[in-house]
């Protein structure tokens, strides 16, 4: 499990440790992956560190390879590490953008071939990959965060049908705003968010993985959410992407 040192992927950590689940947790803040598993040592799964920063080939490597490890297989991969960047795409560090689009799609792209090759030859086996309904239509101030999104979103649907009849499963799951360290380090204002939009990490991480578990392809997180996005596909595309750019610039302080 990529991103298991805070929010969604800590929260999906503890509960698969709970049901007897071995976890390998994967996240650069080594200290905290240590921390998790001192907290988790007395539950019936256990947890294995690896520290690594996906936006570095090598040590994405190394992820790949304990992925394939054939005498330690893994039978759940949880692609969840990920960062967003806000602010006008043009005023923003390049290098932050490149690296975001590393470690939100390519580390995806590389653990989930890697995953694929070796539950296929098994015959069974579940890839996660959390996506964002960001990720659904253009956002304006955080625009590499929402392609980077919307191409987890749509690889993971197309790789669905591909291992349809395999035994092995990949399911897509788009949270909406969850309370977690992301928004903080986003440099988005909790308080301008209406509170009925927000889930906690361990109810988001409980419906995600209940949709991995029964191999949905696509799954929205919060009765809330999937209604939000029922709704918006009534709306013009035009509207949507500047009702998009408002909701950004409210949730930064922009005004």
């Amino acid at each position: 499990m990529t991103g298991a040192s805070s929010g969604i992927g800590r929260a999906m950590a503890r509960r698969l440790v709970g049901e007897g689940t071995d976890v390998v947790a994967v996240a650069r803040d080594t200290a905290r992956l240590e921390a998790l598993a001192d907290e988790l040592a007395d539950g019936p799964g256990k947890v294995e560190v690896l520290g690594a920063d996906l936006a570095d080939s090598v040590p994405l490597s190394e992820v790949e390879a304990r992925v394939v490890d054939p005498d330690r297989p893994i039978d759940l991969l949880v692609n969840n590490a990920g960062f967003g960047t806000y602010g006008p795409f043009a005023d923003l560090p390049i290098e932050g953008e490149v690296q975001e689009v590393a470690v939100n799609v390519v580390a995806v792209v590389r653990l989930t071939h890697a995953a694929l090759g070796a539950m296929r030859q098994r015959g069974r086996g579940t890839i996660l990959n959390v996506a964002s309904i960001a990720g659904l239509q253009a956002t304006p101030g955080n625009a590499t965060y929402g392609a980077t999104k919307a191409f987890v979103a749509s690889f993971t649907e197309a790789l669905y049908e591909e291992t349809r009849g395999s035994g092995v499963t990949v399911t897509a799951v788009l949270p909406g705003y969850t309370r977690t360290e992301f928004q903080a380090r986003a440099g988005i204002d909790e308080g301008r968010i209406p509170g009925p939009a927000w889930q906690t990490a361990e109810r988001c991480a409980a419906e995600c993985l209940d949709a991995a578990h029964a191999g949905r392809p696509f799954f929205v997180p919060g009765r809330l959410n999937r209604t939000a996005v029922v709704l918006a596909d009534l709306v013009p595309r035009g509207l949507k992407r500047r009702v998009a750019a408002r909701v950004a610039e409210r949730s930064r302080g922009d005004q």
